[in-house]
């Protein structure tokens, strides 16, 4: 039994050395490597639906389209949660007609456990337009990587970044006419994940015009628990900060001289950590600590 027990762990543990070596090939950009090394795995353990679900990412980056299908649809069989459906690894399989069955099936088992959302045509879309916000972070990542090797940016870059700003235009005129046709997207209306989408767009605004526009909703789907209040924060503090105020929650970061992140002059900071437990967030100092490492000193003080 012991001896057993051990040739069990030795497999797991073999098995998830194979995964991390795929994923470190992905990270580098050498993605026929990554399919051979999670493809490995897979022929030694066909219920690792991580790595089966990776394997399928890789070959769609690859737009190796059928090969793709064929693993997520093996991935997918006992996911319930919709996020493969706004995953940008996936985009490259998103105008293909086999992705409208991927959509409703894991809409369908979203809804079979989580229970019914309102408006699932208004999900779909809402979950097609992060998956376009987020296109071409895989290659930007590479980008980034080449830059910090070589020290310069490489020519390819170029058009990948005005394909991201073309998306960019685009996803605004979409979720505009969504939500003039639909209202503002909430939880119990699309769901946790697809709700997120005018929030990821807007902030990719540059100007604060549109986001002062929707910050009433924003924070009203926070108020009601029908939307995220970390969203509504960060959100909130960013057009106060870009219009030369102070900030209320703490959520925007600065460099300082010797290029160490802190956060923006906070109004009131004595009772920052009430006004952000009024709207669910962890307190400052945890927060503060957890996302770049700064030591919040300011003792905390509540308002009756």
């Amino acid at each position: 039994m012991k001896k057993l027990i051990l040739l069990i762990a030795y497999l797991i543990a073999n098995t998830m050395l194979s995964q991390s070596k795929g994923d470190d090939f992905r990270k580098k950009g050498d993605l026929m490597n990554a399919i051979k090394t999670y493809k490995a795995v897979y022929k030694k353990d066909k219920f690792n639906s991580k790595n089966t679900y990776n394997l399928a990412c890789a070959y769609a980056l690859t737009y190796q389209k059928d090969s793709a299908f064929y693993y997520l649809n093996i991935s997918l069989k006992d996911d319930t949660r919709l996020w493969a459906l706004a995953d940008n690894d996936l985009y490259p399989l998103s105008k293909d007609k086999r992705w409208t069955a991927i959509e409703n099936k894991q809409l369908a088992k979203y809804q079979a456990k989580n229970g019914a959302i309102k408006n699932p045509t208004y999900a779909k879309q809402l979950l097609q337009i992060i998956m376009k916000d987020q296109a071409m972070n895989y290659q930007q990542d590479m980008a980034r990587r080449y830059y910090m090797k070589y020290g310069h940016v490489p020519h390819w870059f170029y058009p990948i970044l005005e394909l991201k700003k073309e998306i960019g235009g685009t996803n605004f005129t979409d979720i505009q006419y969504l939500i003039k046709q639909y209202g503002w997207p909430t939880y119990s209306m699309v769901g946790t994940l697809a709700a997120d989408a005018p929030l990821l767009v807007i902030n990719h605004l540059e100007g604060e015009e549109m986001r002062i526009k929707y910050l009433p909703e924003i924070k009203k789907a926070c108020l009601q628990k029908e939307g995220s209040c970390m969203e509504y924060a960060k959100i909130q503090d960013r057009i106060l900060v870009n219009t030369n105020q102070k900030q209320i929650y703490g959520m925007q970061f600065r460099y300082t001289k010797d290029r160490k992140l802190e956060p923006f002059p906070i109004k009131n900071p004595k009772y920052v950590d009430q006004k952000r437990k009024a709207i669910g967030l962890e307190p400052i100092k945890q927060y503060l600590k957890r996302k770049i490492n700064y030591d919040w000193t300011i003792k905390q003080k509540t308002k009756s």
